[in-house]
């Protein structure tokens, strides 16, 4: 069977080549781009099963291309690949719906791990959406398959994670999942980086449902989360 379509964008030739050849090994058909300009074009002629973006490109930078392909596909799988280290990088990257963020210098099999578990995922999400609905969450109506949460009529679009993780602690309400079972259901695995952006995760969605005081994320220490829908 025909592996993926990947656009991968790295202005570093050197590494561009490396990763872009390992991965036609691996069966992907992979376009490569080194200048941000040209990204979004690239992007509507090829039609990519998944993107890989740096973030420092020339002309227009990860994010900007991240947020422009998110308008034209909001359920796309998006990996950001980068250097830079900072906290608010890896909380922006995922605020602007990125599916993960691997750190430079990184592992082949890493990256084709998390390809792999981007792509399953998706697929798994488009085998679901038929048989979704909208959930009624106290105040808010959830819509799992559009990726939104509404209070009043007024709708914020959910990242894929975020909106993988409202699901899963609803379907599980008044429950304790434990955080290593979400960390290898949603990521793939429970490394250290993954619990800390989890972290993130749960803060975000805490916030987005503060406006019901019925509902609760409630951390069970060295256990996992339990929403309570009271």
């Amino acid at each position: 069977m025909k592996k993926a379509r990947i656009l991968y964008v790295e202005d570093e030739i050197f590494l561009a080549k490396i990763v872009k050849e390992s991965l036609e090994s691996r069966g992907y058909e992979v376009i490569l781009e080194t200048d941000g300009a040209d990204v979004l074009t690239r992007f509507k002629k090829y039609n990519p099963d998944l993107c890989i973006l740096d973030v420092m490109l020339p002309n227009k930078d990860g994010f900007t291309i991240a947020e422009e392909i998110r308008e034209l596909s909001p359920d796309l799988p998006i990996i950001f690949l980068t250097a830079k280290t900072q906290t608010t990088d890896l909380v922006k990257g995922f605020q602007l719906g990125a599916n993960d963020y691997i750190r430079k210098p990184f592992s082949m099999e890493e990256l084709i791990a998390r390809i792999e578990n981007a792509l399953r995922n998706r697929s798994n999400e488009v085998l679901q959406s038929l048989a979704r609905n909208e959930m009624g969450i106290g105040k808010y109506a959830f819509n799992p398959h559009r990726q939104t949460l509404s209070e009043n009529g007024a709708e914020r679009k959910l990242s894929f994670r975020e909106n993988e993780l409202l699901k899963l602690l609803f379907e599980n309400r008044d429950r304790v999942i434990d955080r290593r079972d979400i960390l290898n259901l949603l990521w793939g695995s429970d490394t250290f980086f993954n619990s800390r952006t989890l972290d993130v995760y749960i803060t975000k969605l805490r916030s987005y449902l503060k406006n019901d005081p019925s509902l609760q994320i409630i951390t069970i220490k060295g256990i996992g989360y339990r929403f309570v829908t009271s």
